[in-house]
């Protein structure tokens, strides 16, 4: 049940299936007439009331009329998911007057089953049960009163037994349309719980590769930045500096065309295996050359553990991101590497001297956020800050068996 208020007027909507969009076009399902299952129907409901008819002597005779009655029904049903509620009256009102005219009983009351579930389907339970409580209430009336001023002549009165039949064949209808509502219910929610499940894994893996995307370009172009500042300032004084600069530079736009590549394979069709295993740690050396290309010296102290996947992969972004940013904004020439592990978690910081340069780098400002996100996800932490000596340290802690199975 929805409410909304406004201007203190409380306006109520009734449950609303899934097909019913109030914010948008409605569902082309709705816009097309059930044509095949009211032809059906009304098949089933001629033939077995000619059927049925055989063995009701006592009743009036088909015929012509009759048969109108049957058509107006079974056609009143071509409507039950645009009009439910008037549907659902239209048919109690025309089983009753055929029902007062003395005809056969026969499946024709399988009309007022079909328009009450559309009305409680399409979210008007009152109005179903309405109808079915104004069916017995007729039957009872036509049966029980009026059965002398009615066809067939020389009828007597329904008998106890008759009715109580009745008054048990409502309710049950009436609670056969309740469950089949409530299971539709309960489909509509379990649709949506999928689709907003596969939202939020859309959602995850737009986030890491944008990530990854982050990681990869932050670190190559700042290494493309700082070599092509120096390619231009020793352009004419120096041409053979200048030429290493613009072969590192060829290097690390090479490296990280490779790895967006690598990146943009997991947007392939699913299944496709990715073409180059994963970045990790084993990988540093070549990290730290290409920071040494830039400028920057890189000592790693300790021995980087056997990661899983998820893990070592993450480990390698964060030194990778926390290189960068040295490069990027510090005035230091040198960083650490280090690594402690005791099996449950590895400790690894990177540690510059600093002073801060206040330099940009074109960067976006997102990789300290970024590497949160990383060690969030493997349910480990990052602490990052100045250190009290001038520099800056990046202190990651990572469990030693989280990305197992990524």
């Amino acid at each position: 049940m929805e409410e909304q208020r406004g201007a203190g007027v409380s306006h109520r909507w009734r449950y609303r299936p899934a097909w019913w969009d109030r914010s948008g076009d409605p569902d082309p399902r709705r816009t097309r007439l059930p044509w095949r299952s009211t032809v059906l129907i009304t098949v089933l409901v001629l033939v077995g009331t000619n059927i049925g008819a055989h063995g009701q002597s006592q009743r009036v005779p088909l015929d012509g009329y009759a048969r109108v009655l049957l058509l107006v029904a079974s056609a009143l049903l071509l409507w039950r998911q645009r009009r439910p509620v008037a549907v659902a009256f239209g048919t109690v009102a025309t089983v009753l007057l055929y029902t007062g005219s003395g005809y056969p009983y026969g499946p024709v009351l399988l009309t007022v089953v079909v328009g009450c579930f559309g009305a409680v389907a399409a979210g008007h339970r009152r109005a179903a049960w309405a109808a079915l409580g104004l069916l017995w209430a007729g039957h009872a009336l036509i049966t029980l009163w009026l059965y002398p001023w009615l066809p067939p002549a020389g009828d007597g009165a329904g008998s106890v037994g008759q009715e109580i039949v009745v008054t048990t064949w409502v309710p049950a209808v009436a609670a056969v349309c309740e469950l089949a509502r409530v299971r539709r219910e309960q489909w509509a929610r379990e649709r949506a719980d999928r689709a907003q499940a596969a939202q939020r894994r859309a959602d995850a893996e737009r986030l890491r590769i944008a990530r990854e995307l982050h990681d990869v370009l932050a670190h190559s172009i700042s290494v493309i930045n700082v070599q092509a500042a120096a390619g231009l300032a020793l352009l004419d004084s120096d041409p053979e500096q200048a030429r290493a600069a613009l072969t590192t530079i060829k290097a690390a736009s090479k490296e990280a065309l490779g790895e967006v590549r690598q990146v943009l394979d997991t947007l392939r069709a699913p299944g496709a295996a990715p073409r180059a295993p994963a970045p990790g740690l084993g990988r540093l050396p070549e990290l730290a050359g290409q920071a040494a290309a830039a400028g920057l010296s890189v000592e790693v102290e300790g021995e980087p553990p056997r990661l899983p996947p998820g893990a070592d992969l993450a480990a390698f972004r964060i030194v990778q991101e926390a290189l960068t940013n040295v490069v990027r904004h510090s005035g230091s020439r040198r960083a650490r590497v280090r690594f402690e592990h005791d099996g449950r978690e590895l400790r690894l910081w990177v540690d510059d001297d600093g002073p801060p340069t206040g330099a940009d780098a074109g960067g976006s400002g997102n990789g300290l956020a970024g590497m949160r996100e990383r060690a969030a996800a493997l349910g480990g932490t990052i602490e990052a800050g100045p250190r009290a000596d001038g520099g800056f340290r990046v202190l990651a802690v990572l469990p030693t068996h989280a990305g197992e199975a990524q």
